[in-house]
């Protein structure tokens, strides 16, 4: 089945950075874009980065474009969140998911992780 395992969580100091990895098993990595989102407690869950099949194409949410980069590594079945310049607000469980094209609609994800929790200290 499709597994989709999400690392790289943990506690920072705000400013500081973190790396988040989803490594990707049961389906074909490379036909399949890739999204990042994140849930903060009481809140919905919101999209935060996105990236097509070949990763020649990305999309970000404005509260995190020019902090966040998205890439993907097909050869790994992996994509990376690089965050950077992090502020409390940006805490929260990050998940990864699976969609058949690049978009930021959550709905349009088929498959999804179970989240890495990322918290931000002021």
């Amino acid at each position: 089945q499709v597994q989709l395992v999400e690392s790289g969580g943990g506690l920072v100091q705000a400013g500081g950075s973190l790396r988040l990895s989803c490594a990707a098993s049961g389906l074909t990595f490379s036909s399949h874009a890739m999204g990042w989102f994140r849930q903060a407690p009481g809140k919905e869950r919101e999209f935060v980065a996105a990236i097509n099949r070949s990763g020649s194409i990305t999309r970000y949410s404005d509260s995190v474009k020019g902090r966040f980069t998205i890439s993907r590594d097909n050869a790994k079945n992996t994509v990376y969140l690089q965050m950077n310049s992090l502020k409390p607000e940006d805490t929260a469980v990050y998940y990864c998911a699976a969609s058949k094209g690049i978009t930021i609609r959550i709905l349009a994800y088929d498959y999804w992780g179970q989240g890495t929790q990322v918290t931000v200290s002021s």
